[in-house]
């Protein structure tokens, strides 16, 4: 099936010099039978830059095939899984493209077959737009993270900055020579993982913190997605941050 479906894509986008960029079998409608699935892009010249990728889903049962577009469909580094993100006992399909941006986004979408239709049940955009957030600088080597959709606060302990970091920014007193906004970024990171071991998978999503730089990382907003029948809802969410050297009588550990 996977030699039919290259020379099916051969024939019908050689003008385009569409490849397959990656592949995975997996039985995506429930029918009992393996598909095939697969990304198809042109590739730059000289470059790790894909265009036009696409979705390619070959029927195991009668080996006719579907093109999937995407609304973004140019990146680095496309990639295909197949699980059950869903409980609906066939393979779900996530697709995840590296934007190149300095924040390090991706663009993420999920198909499904519900109701006997692939049908898109999660992509980044509108996650983004859904799961924005307040970022301040506070008093005394804090910062504050306000998710506006889940009404939760968060604060960050900004103590493992260096000194000449904080001096720039806070009085000798610890309160703030002027107001700073932070701010956090759209979604860099999407991952399966089976929480519960019941052999379906939640969506683990990373959004990093910026402060007043985005090189500037104070850390990470980090929400479990779980299917709720309808849609990827909120499980968990919480903030990873990072970790500074211990320190013995105020001078900082080896």
């Amino acid at each position: 099936m996977q030699l039919n479906l290259q020379a099916v894509l051969t024939r019908e986008m050689n003008s385009n010099r569409t490849v397959i960029v990656t592949s995975k079998q997996g039985d995506i409608d429930g029918d009992g039978i393996k598909d095939n699935v697969s990304l198809t892009a042109n590739k730059t010249p000289d470059s790790p830059f894909w265009r036009d990728i696409t979705l390619v889903i070959q029927n195991g049962r009668d080996h006719q095939y579907q093109q999937v577009p995407m609304k973004n469909n140019v990146g680095y580094n496309p990639t295909l899984f197949l699980g059950d993100l869903t409980g609906n006992k066939g393979d779900d399909i996530l697709v995840v493209i590296d934007t190149g941006g300095s924040g390090g986004s991706i663009y993420a979408y999920v198909f499904s077959y519900l109701k006997g239709q692939l049908m898109t049940i999660f992509n980044s955009d509108t996650f983004n737009e859904t799961y924005r957030y307040d970022v301040n600088y506070e008093n005394h080597y804090k910062a504050k993270v306000n998710s506006t959709y889940l009404k939760e606060s968060y604060i960050l302990d900004l103590t493992y900055k260096d000194k000449d970091y904080l001096a720039e920014i806070y009085n000798k007193d610890g309160v703030l020579k002027a107001p700073i906004e932070g701010w956090v970024n759209p979604l860099s990171g999407l991952y399966p993982v089976d929480y519960n071991r019941d052999g379906i998978y939640e969506l683990e999503a990373y959004q990093r913190i910026a402060g007043r730089y985005n090189a500037d990382s104070l850390g990470f907003v980090q929400t479990v997605l779980k299917w709720n029948g309808l849609a990827f809802a909120p499980d968990r969410q919480n903030v990873a941050i990072f970790g500074g050297e211990i320190k013995h009588n105020g001078i900082e550990g080896s």
